[in-house]
């Protein structure tokens, strides 16, 4: 993971958040968010994500939205990244939907014991 969070800081990405996905889903350990100030500052970031993981032993990192770079998917196995451009990252707010708890968590809490 510090080889794209590397590769992140390296091609000037913005506002990059890690979020940890353990406990709230199997599809990967840790997602990073961060943010281009471009279409075409988004798509070289994912580039740039992309061959990171390809040197750091990922066999065929996947990626999904380069026609467009509004967002882009860097999908690593473990490591899920995600690089928007401002206006499309505050629209969907993936902080927002993975940082907290589920919603079943925050209900086992508020119940007395």
């Amino acid at each position: 993971m510090q080889d794209v969070l590397t590769a992140l800081e390296d091609a000037k990405a913005e506002d990059i958040v890690s979020i940890s996905l353990g406990g709230k889903t199997t599809i990967a350990d840790t997602m990073l968010i961060a943010t281009g100030r471009s279409n075409t500052h988004v798509g070289a970031i994912a580039d740039r994500v992309h061959k990171a993981c390809k040197a750091a032993g990922v066999a065929a990192p996947r990626m999904e939205g380069l026609p467009h770079c509004d967002w882009v998917l860097v999908d690593a196995g473990d490591v899920i990244v995600h690089v928007f451009r401002p206006e499309v990252r505050l629209f969907y707010n993936l902080e927002k939907m993975w940082g907290g708890d589920r919603p079943s968590e925050l209900a086992a809490e508020r119940r007395p014991i």
